[in-house]
Parts: C-alpha cells; sequence; structure tokens
C-alpha cells in the first residue's frame, strides 16, 4: 500500500504537498535523500525530517527489541512539516510480521512513549525501553553510558561468564536501513539475553565510545554511532543489577486487523475471518448516522470490494 502510495503522488508532490520517501529493503536506503530531495524544492529544512526518519528506524531496530527485524521504512510528509513513519518488521521465528505507526502530530518524545500503534498478531516478552515505566532504566543506562566503561564491564565479568553458553547460535542481522548503524550481532536462538551473552572486550570499546561523546540524554545514547540493541540491553541489565531498575517485559503491540497476505505472506488469509469483517462493516455503514445518499455509495463500494475478492469458481474447486 505504500509503494502504491509513492507511485500514485510521483509528479504530483507539490501539487498535492504530500510527500512519500523510503520503501522495502534497498529502497528504504534512499529514504534521506529522497526527504532532502523534496524539501530541496520547497526550500525547507530537510534536517528535522531527516531525524525523525532515522529517529523512527533507530528506535524499532534498538529500543524496542522484540524479535522482529525491520526490512521495510515509509516516511511520509507536507509541505508544513507534518511527518508519518510506517515500518514493518518480520519474525523468522513465528512468520508473523510487526508494523510500527509514528505520528508527528501526537509525539512528545522519541524515546517516552512515541508510537501512534504498533500493531501485530503475535504477542510476547518485549524489551521496550521506550515504555513509559522505563524511565529510570533510560536515565540509569544514560549515566553509565558517560562514565568510566570499566564499571560496567566489571559488572559483566563478575556476574557473568565469559565464556558463551553452549547451545545453537544465530546471526542477528539489522535491517541495513540508510541511517543504520547497528553492527552484526552473534547472538544466541533464545529471544532473551543475559549477561553471560555479553563479550566484554566488545562492550568496552562501544562503552569508550560513549564515554568519549558522554551523552546527556536517552535519545543522544540512542543516536550515537555504534549503539545498537546489543549496547542497549546491556546497559539495562547492568542498570539492574547496580540501581536496581529492573527492565518490564510488556508487549507494546496491539493486535492487529490484517487477514493475511496475497502470497500468503505473513500467512494465508483466513476466508471465514475475511468475510466475518466484510459482514460486519456492513452493519456498522447501515447504522451509521451519515446522509443517506453516503452511505448508500459506501455500501456499494464496499460490495463491490467484496465481489471482486470472492474466489473464482476455479479456485473454489
Amino acid at each position: 500500500m505504500t509503494g502504491a502510495l509513492k507511485e500514485g503522488v510521483k509528479g504530483l508532490e507539490h501539487e498535492l504537498g504530500f510527500y512519500v520517501g523510503g520503501g522495502k529493503g534497498k529502497t528504504s536506503r534512499k529514504t534521506p535523500d529522497e526527504i532532502v530531495s523534496s524539501c530541496d524544492r520547497l526550500s525547507l529544512d530537510p534536517r528535522p525530517l531527516v531525524y525523525a526518519s532515522r529517529m523512527a528506524a533507530k528506535v524499532d531496530n534498538a529500543a524496542v527489541q522484540d524479535g522482529f527485524e525491520l526490512y521495510h521504512h515509509a516516511f511520509f510528509f507536507t509541505a508544513g512539516s507534518h511527518w508519518a513513519v510506517v515500518q514493518q518488521g518480520m519474525s523468522d521465528a513465528s512468520h508473523t510480521a510487526r508494523r510500527y505507526h509514528w505520528l508527528s502530530e501526537s509525539l512528545e518524545s522519541f524515546v517516552n512513549e512515541p508510537h501512534e500503534a504498533i500493531c501485530s498478531d503475535v504477542r510476547g516478552q518485549t524489551l521496550n525501553l521506550v515504555a513509559a515505566e522505563h524511565d529510570a532504566l533510560r536515565s540509569a543506562s544514560v549515566e553509565l553510558a558517560a562514565g568510566q566503561p570499566d564499571r560496567v564491564v566489571d559488572v559483566v565479568r563478575r556476574y557473568g561468564n565469559t565464556a558463551r553458553p553452549r547451545g545453537r547460535s544465530q546471526q542477528v542481522r539489522g535491517p541495513r536501513l540508510p541511517f543504520d548503524d547497528t553492527p552484526t550481532l552473534d547472538m544466541p536462538a533464545r529471544h532473551a539475553l543475559i549477561l553471560q551473552d555479553l563479550d566484554p572486550r566488545h562492550l568496552h570499546t562501544v562503552l569508550l565510545s560513549t564515554y568519549e561523546r558522554a551523552p546527556d540524554s536517552f535519545e543522544t545514547l540512542l543516536g550515537l554511532e555504534g549503539v545498537g540493541a546489543r549496547t542497549l540491553r546491556a546497559l539495562a541489565l547492568v542498570s539492574e543489577v547496580i540501581y536496581g531498575t529492573p527492565a518490564s517485559t510488556r508487549d507494546p503491540a496491539r493486535f492487529a486487523f490484517a487477514h493475511g497476505g496475497k502470497d500468503g505472506t505473513p500467512f494465508p488469509v483466513d476466508r471465514a475471518t475475511y468475510d466475518r469483517t466484510i459482514d460486519a462493516l456492513h452493519r456498522t455503514m447501515a447504522r451509521a448516522h451519515v446522509d443517506r445518499s453516503e452511505k448508500i455509495d459506501a455500501l456499494k463500494r464496499l460490495s463491490r470490494f467484496a465481489k471482486d475478492t470472492e474466489p473464482s469458481s476455479r479456485e473454489r474447486t
């Protein structure tokens, strides 16, 4: 849908005052350049929009650790600098997708409940470092990142066994968005990360970099090059040991209304649920307090849609 919208407004952006950047995979890497190109024609400062695009990706890459890897980033904005982000990630473990929605009008902070919504058909344990209840954890992480690296590394060495736990490991790769600087990580197949999983040498290198730049806020820390999911999780684990600030695993996702993909990805369409949804929409529109002509037009459009999505006689057999 986002790709169709981008194609549909092509050439009409300045007439509509509406612009679309990004997309799936390699196309997502062009997002900053597309924003800059559009802003040049508008004589608009692109930096706040590029920053918003980058931070949305960084939050959902590193600060929301739910097992879904981003592969899609779409950025929408207007000539008045209002913007929205739609990102989607895929879980190899459950073969399901999760979508992340951002809206500038309701955004008060990039690192404290920034999402308009997170939608998924599967929920589970999630380290959501931008949750409101993690304010103390964020502050502790900043203090640790701005302090001497040895303090954190000593805790890892003391409470964790530097030898890797036995068991199958897998490579967890970032989505490689143009503004993603999260390195490739070797992590265990299980979703949870414990102190034993951390390599003190790698951690010391990253923390030495954050110490030299002394972040003054969690947003600044998150935006630093080299600070990714593993570093943030390490800081969360160590802050729990030092400051007693336990991390919540509450999943922020709401259940989605997806009926499956046309290609069976992330799951095949459930026709029974699909039909019940269309029936519910029919009943809702029939009861809606709107002008009769508008109601009839809406019902006609829904009927056409239902007819177009009906399987052919060949498909039924």
